[in-house]
């Protein structure tokens, strides 16, 4: 539900916008402001979590994240709105930045590949169809009930985390550094606010470039506060880990990678080939479909063979796709084009979960609640990176090839789009180089210990 939240609500946003009586600009900020806030506040609760108990983190997480989710439905204006999506992104950051570090806790490592595969199935998938579901329900229902239909899922969430989550087993009862947090959350919330505004106003206005000078100064603030402080919300030593610092940027480079297909492909499907969005959907569907079908079979493969030699080959898939995104043309056999989707999904399968067993099993026990936030983070940075460097790069190429300014896909021109998308895949291809590059390097180094 809660990566579900991050993207369910973009197809709603017109409804949303007319019935509120706001511009379509002011009522992106729904989808923004969830984004922004989960993000900021990851670290926080991991620490929390590690402080005082992952688990009560995470049952008071799905308290609030059910509460907000109320809220955010009942029709107001836009401030109420925010407000509440506030609210609700609070309670998702709770439940992100514990879950991971719970299912590391109470696993074996001869069980903890299958476990986080399952996991990982569910976030992946909940990242992945929010804009298929959120037109589901508002084909049939009140843009309200794409919140409220968190809320009777959350309730059952909640009945069964009493009966069934165990009770913590460890907690440091460290102090939670409170300045730190306040100068990380300022640096993530005027960094995003500055690429969200940036998009709209542009990315040499003034208020554009104080935003990240904000963003730079707090996060220079936060590091320097944090190697002084006694607890510190993040013990920088984690990234002298080279095995858990770089799985963790290669975890935010595919996220990056993935959420460029989110982006181009209704264009390339609805827009270019003229399919229903119904159509495009189904399509669009076929990723996510075999990783949520793939995940859990490479959880339990991860804990057979070892899960660097499934990482390196998931990332091969996953070049091979981009690279063949880049072939794609506006007379390319939609059956053909079906394969390159499937294959994407087998390789973030064959990916992820054994890349989650990499970063949480390189931290020791005291550090699961930080590593499984600072994995959820890489995890929505990533994300967010995604939909804004995809969006910038495709209308820069359309507008080199179209010779004046474009921000919109040009009917009477479908060569510029085929252009622009394949210079923007060539983008994803390189991520997915490097990310293969570091794996590879990652295998190399780590196969004794983890294969």
């Amino acid at each position: 539900m809660s990566t579900l939240d991050g993207s369910i609500v973009n197809v709603a946003l017109p409804t949303i916008s007319a019935d509120i009586g706001v511009k379509m600009n002011q009522a992106e900020w729904v989808v923004s402001i969830y984004l922004m806030t989960v993000c900021a506040c990851l670290l926080l609760f991991g620490k929390i979590g590690d402080s005082f108990g992952k688990v009560m983190v995470f049952k008071w997480g799905t308290v609030v994240f059910v509460l907000g989710s109320l809220l955010c439905g009942i029709p107001g204006s836009l401030t109420i709105l925010l407000v509440a999506r506030v609210i609700q992104a609070i309670g998702a950051s709770m439940t992100m930045a514990t879950g991971t570090g719970i299912i590391t806790e109470v696993f074996p490592m001869s069980e903890r590949g299958k476990a986080l595969g399952l996991m990982g199935s569910f976030v992946s998938l909940g990242s992945i169809t929010g804009p298929g579901v959120g037109g589901l329900i508002l084909h049939h229902l009140d843009w309200s009930y794409i919140f409220w239909i968190n809320v009777p899922v959350g309730l059952v969430t909640i009945i069964l985390g009493q009966r069934y989550l165990p009770k913590d087993r460890f907690h440091s009862g460290k102090r939670i550094d409170v300045v730190g947090f306040i100068t990380f959350a300022l640096s993530i919330m005027s960094f995003f606010g500055g690429v969200f505004i940036g998009q709209e106003i542009g990315f040499d206005h003034g208020l554009t470039i104080g935003l990240m000078a904000v963003a730079l100064t707090s996060l220079v603030a936060f590091y320097r506060i944090e190697k002084r402080v006694e607890d510190p919300l993040v013990q920088f030593t984690i990234f002298n880990n080279k095995m858990f610092t770089v799985s963790l940027l290669a975890a935010s480079l595919i996220f990056v990678n993935n959420y460029f297909a989110n982006v181009i492909l209704p264009f390339y499907l609805q827009n270019l080939r003229g399919l229903t969005s119904s159509k495009a959907g189904l399509i669009m569907m076929i990723y996510p479909l075999v990783m949520v079908v793939g995940a859990p079979i490479s959880g339990v493969l991860s804990d057979k063979v070892g899960p660097l030699i499934l990482c390196l080959f998931g990332l091969v898939l996953l070049t091979v796709s981009q690279l063949s995104y880049m072939l794609v043309g506006a007379e390319t056999s939609l059956y053909l084009f079906m394969i390159i989707p499937a294959l994407m999904g087998l390789g973030n399968a064959l990916f992820q979960p054994p890349n989650n067993t990499i970063v949480m099993g390189s931290v020791n026990m005291q550090d699961l609640g930080v590593a499984g936030s600072l994995n959820s983070l890489a995890r929505n940075f990533g994300m967010v990176v995604g939909v804004s460097l995809s969006t910038t790069v495709l209308y820069n190429a359309m507008s080199a090839k179209m010779g004046e300014k474009v921000t919109t896909y040009l009917a009477d021109r479908p060569d510029v789009f085929v252009y622009g998308m394949n210079v923007t895949y060539f983008v994803s291809f390189l991520i997915c180089l490097v990310a293969l590059m570091m794996t590879g390097w990652r295998y190399v180094k780590g196969r004794t210990k983890w294969d």
